[in-house]
Parts: structure tokens; C-alpha cells; sequence
């Protein structure tokens, strides 16, 4: 038997309720078998600032990066603000893909889930996620985009219950399974 995956969760909303980490909760437990998952905290990151780019790193932004390198994938669960990526998950990912051909990101594959209170499901920051994640030269799950519209009423008290949108997302993420294979051996 293989051991478990390795995946590096980041919600792409700080807010204590989260439609995205309730999601991000929610595929968590339905992958327990198969995966370990640590969590990031992408609101202790300060703004990128190239000045504060020196060694050492300020320790926020060097535990995202140590995260991001043990990870075997990550599992980006974001919302969409104003038909965009959220500040926070951009600085981020900003933080993370430095220096360009030696970051953390670079190779590493990555799911990109996408939600929104609107029908569109956040596709728009969906594109813009991707395309953060590529000039990092991160690897994006090529999978069917997973967008998830309406997502309020998929919330229920504080999980998150859509079994459909579960399946999708998982066969997304075994598609992850199957990169992360590809690139290690495993």
C-alpha cells in the first residue's frame, strides 16, 4: 500500500466562517484514507515587499515556503472577490514563487477549486489562480475547472454539503494523485 499524500491546503479566505475552508474541511475529511493535509496561514504573510526578501525570511513567509516544498501537491480552495483572486492568496503565492526558476511552487502539482455566491462559482479568479501558479512554473491539475456556484446554500451550519461537487472535486484530486505519481515515482 502506498503511503498516504502529502497536500498542502490553502483557503483563499480568512474569514473565521469560510465558505472555502469549509469546502477545503470537507474534501479533507473525504481523502482521509488516502492523504494527510496541512494547512497554511496565509493571513500571517505580510504584504510582498522586495525589501523584506533577505535572509532570513520573515518566519511566516518561510513556513509557507517549508510547507509548500514537503507538500507532495497543493489543494487551492478559493473564493472570488470583485471577478478576482483574493489579495491575500495572491501575496501569497507571490511570496512563494521566488526566486522564479528555484521556488517552492516550481513543479509542483496543484488543484484549484474556485467558489462564489454567484452562479459562476468564482470561475474568474479560477483563470487567475491558474495563471499565478503557472508563471511560478507550478504544475495546475489539468482536470475539468471545479467551480462551485451558489455555494452559501451549500453550507450547512458550518460544513459543507454537496455530495456532487464532492465527488467531482475528488476525481480531481486523483488526478493530482496521478501527476504527483508521475513526477516521484511513486
Amino acid at each position: 500500500m502506498k503511503p498516504p499524500y502529502r497536500l498542502l491546503g490553502i483557503s483563499g479566505s480568512l474569514r473565521a466562517n469560510s465558505f472555502s475552508s469549509a469546502l477545503l474541511a470537507a474534501l479533507v475529511e473525504a481523502t482521509a484514507e488516502r492523504a494527510i493535509f496541512d494547512y497554511s496561514d496565509i493571513g500571517a504573510v505580510p504584504h510582498f515587499n522586495q525589501d523584506l526578501y533577505v535572509d532570513p525570511l520573515p518566519p511566516s513567509v518561510q513556513k509557507l515556503r517549508d510547507q509548500i516544498l514537503e507538500a507532495d501537491g497543493l489543494v487551492v480552495v478559493s473564493s472570488e472577490y470583485n471577478h478576482g483572486i483574493p489579495g491575500t492568496l495572491k501575496n501569497a503565492l507571490d511570496w512563494a514563487s521566488r526566486p522564479h526558476n528555484q521556488s517552492p511552487l516550481k513543479n509542483k502539482p496543484a488543484l484549484i477549486i474556485t467558489s462564489s455566491v454567484a452562479v459562476t462559482g468564482g470561475v474568474r479568479a479560477q483563470y487567475q489562480i491558474r495563471e499565478t501558479l503557472i508563471s511560478a512554473l507550478a504544475r495546475p491539475v489539468s482536470t475539468p475547472e471545479i467551480v462551485v456556484g451558489n455555494i452559501a446554500a451549500k453550507i450547512v451550519g458550518s460544513r459543507f454539503e454537496d455530495p456532487s461537487v464532492i465527488a467531482f472535486a475528488l476525481a480531481g484530486i486523483a488526478e493530482m494523485f496521478n501527476e504527483v505519481d508521475r513526477l516521484v515515482g511513486r
